[in-house]
């Protein structure tokens, strides 16, 4: 695996980064910790403030291996800077399928981006993963 720059240092008791206004260690920081989410909302959340602060492991950890790269090359000048999310379909405690739509707002070189997407989750083994676009 391949990761420019190494994983940003951020604190248990910073917010965290997906916006939900819980501390890092309360919400995402649990999840990069080992401890699964509970909806393919968690898990995507999770997967962007992995994103924030350059966990490249976790990413690769949440990606259905059926659809998983062999490695993953973050940029670490990319700023992640906010995460919205647009909508879910099915992905609750009790589904097995389930779809998120967002858009995760970043700065790259002092310019403003934002990726938009659908994303497609499924729980495999009892834990939610990462598929793809929808």
């Amino acid at each position: 695996m391949c990761q420019r720059g190494g994983p940003r240092v951020i604190s248990v008791d910073d917010r965290c980064p997906c916006g939900t206004g819980e501390t890092y260690g309360g919400c995402c920081g649990r999840r990069h910790a080992g401890e699964p989410a509970p909806t393919a909302e968690a898990l995507m959340r999770s997967r962007y403030s992995a994103f924030a602060v350059g966990d490249a492991a976790y990413l690769l950890r949440t990606w259905d291996a059926a659809t998983r790269p062999t490695d993953l090359d973050l940029d670490p000048d990319v700023e992640w800077r906010r995460l919205v999310v647009l909508g879910t379909e099915g992905g609750g405690p009790l589904d097995d399928a389930g779809t998120v739509e967002f858009e995760a707002h970043h700065r790259h070189e002092g310019r403003r981006g934002h990726q938009h997407e659908r994303s497609r989750f499924r729980r495999v083994g009892g834990r939610w993963v990462y598929v793809g676009p929808v």
